[in-house]
């Protein structure tokens, strides 16, 4: 064999093996998903537990749509009416309140942290005036500057009293 043959052979025997195609790793995508489907259920079932079915919302007939903003940036307040007894309950984060002085200091800690947040009050539509006017009173006094009411619809009262 000649040198030139030598050099030609050992340069073949050096050179890499083309790759074939790479091959389309289906777990990894399957892990990502999981994961992005565990964030997106964790976030809307914070939302989804701030919500009382217990109250039936008033009608509004000129009521806005539901704005997108919530989050830290809100504080959810149900309040509940007993016909019965003639007395309201106040919920925030699942702590009942039955005087509605209560919140004050827990928005106050709030509007510290977040100092443009809102308050959304879902009231019953069975709520005394002074009642939710005192709680209105109590989201001033721990510096709460926007007050939002929860309401619904005329066309959706008659199918569904909470939205």
């Amino acid at each position: 064999m000649t040198q030139a043959k030598k050099a030609k052979k050992l340069r073949a025997a050096t050179r890499m093996i083309p790759e074939e195609d790479p091959e389309f790793q289906i777990a990894p995508m399957i892990d990502i998903l999981l994961v992005l489907l565990i964030f997106f259920m964790t976030i809307s079932s914070q939302e989804v537990l701030q919500v009382n079915q217990d109250v039936q919302l008033p009608v509004a007939k000129d009521a806005g749509k539901k704005t997108p903003e919530s989050g830290s940036g809100q504080a959810v307040v149900n309040i509940l009416w007993s016909v019965i007894g003639n007395s309201g309950s106040i919920e925030l984060d699942e702590l009942k309140f039955a005087d509605p002085n209560a919140l004050t200091p827990i928005l106050a800690e709030r509007v510290k942290v977040t100092p443009k947040m809102r308050v959304l009050i879902r009231a019953d539509r069975n709520v005394r005036y002074e009642f939710l006017r005192s709680v209105m009173v109590a989201a001033a006094n721990g510096g709460v500057g926007n007050v939002t009411f929860s309401v619904v619809d005329k066309e959706e009262a008659g199918a569904a009293p909470t939205p």
